[in-house]
């Protein structure tokens, strides 16, 4: 007799990725949904100048296998999906100035934008209602869909992420001249590669190291697909014009668990206990010797723990 994994494995052997280009509320998105279509949804939004293909396949695939459906997007600016044309042209140090002030500085869209993309998708797929998974940014683009959509989001799970409070701890120096520079300088395949290289190996997590290979083979399949340094400072600019998100989430009414790693450079653990500090009955869950990354050895702990939330959120 065949198992209930050999019968999920088979069923969604059946429905591959299926990318397509949708237009939603003026904006083309490139999006690819995989698993079961009459599974319960997962919405996975990825970070701050990463293309939707940072989400491991395997982490996608082994949540298929529990009979999800399973959808992933490039966000504006980034990716296959379209860019922004520039209207403000801002100075990054500046706006960080003012962020770090409490100012809101100028830019040519706020994550509430970039939120309201996210519900903009749904309702283009027809979806009332689905599971956010958000990883760095995307998780603060969750928290503000939960905010503002309460209905369209059933469970909300964020991965090293943040309330984006500017009194939060920094990133480390390093780490904040690496990140400004790599939407900056020499766009040639070398220099890029060498530049993501650089920033991914500084803030992997220390106890799951990625082969430098792995790192490269990744990079440079991301160059080859798109490849948007205007996109990168743009979605900077975006993440200081919207500050801090304390004052909206506090009314989220969606089943919260927040997924952070004790060795993070980039969102120190504090970012992630501020989440579960200011959304009401968040869970929150501290991975001992975890980055800044989405390593292959934590795939299996993040699928269990994504897959147990969303079983717990069940009426």
């Amino acid at each position: 007799m065949e198992n209930n994994n050999s019968k999920q494995m088979n069923e969604s052997s059946k429905c591959p990725p299926k990318q397509q280009f949708i237009q939603a509320k003026g904006l083309e998105f490139c999006v690819e949904e995989r698993g079961d279509p009459d599974g319960e949804a997962i919405i996975f939004i990825m970070g701050l100048a990463c293309q939707m293909t940072h989400w491991p396949e395997a982490l996608l695939n082994g949540l298929v296998e529990q009979g999800y459906r399973v959808i992933r997007f490039d966000n504006r600016d980034i990716g296959l999906s379209e860019k922004i044309k520039s209207t403000h042209i801002v100075d990054t140090r500046r706006a960080y100035i003012s962020y770090k002030l409490g100012f809101h500085p100028a830019a040519n869209y706020t994550l509430h934008n970039m939120a309201n993309d996210t519900a903009n998708i749904l309702q283009a797929l027809s979806i009332e209602s689905a599971h956010i998974v958000g990883a760095s940014m995307g998780g603060m683009i969750g928290q503000l869909l939960a905010a503002h959509h309460p209905d369209m989001v059933k469970s909300l799970t964020t991965i090293m992420s943040s309330t984006n409070s500017p009194r939060l701890p920094f990133p480390e120096l390093n780490l904040m001249i690496k990140l400004s520079a790599v939407g900056r300088g020499r766009n040639d395949k070398a220099s890029v590669l060498k530049r993501w290289k650089g920033f991914w190996k500084s803030v992997q997590s220390p106890d799951y190291p990625t082969p430098t290979k792995d790192i490269m083979a990744l990079i440079e399949a991301n160059y080859e697909r798109n490849y948007s340094p205007g996109g990168t400072i743009r979605q900077i600019q975006a993440m200081l014009a919207t500050g801090s998100l304390e004052k909206y989430i506090g009314d989220i009414a969606a089943p919260t668990l927040v997924i952070h790693g004790s060795r993070d450079p980039l969102l120190k653990p504090a970012c992630g206990k501020a989440i579960s500090r200011h959304v009401k009955n968040a869970r929150f869950e501290l991975i001992k010797g975890m980055g800044h990354d989405l390593p292959k050895q934590l795939i299996p702990e993040f699928i269990n723990l994504i897959d147990g939330h969303i079983k717990q959120c069940a009426p």
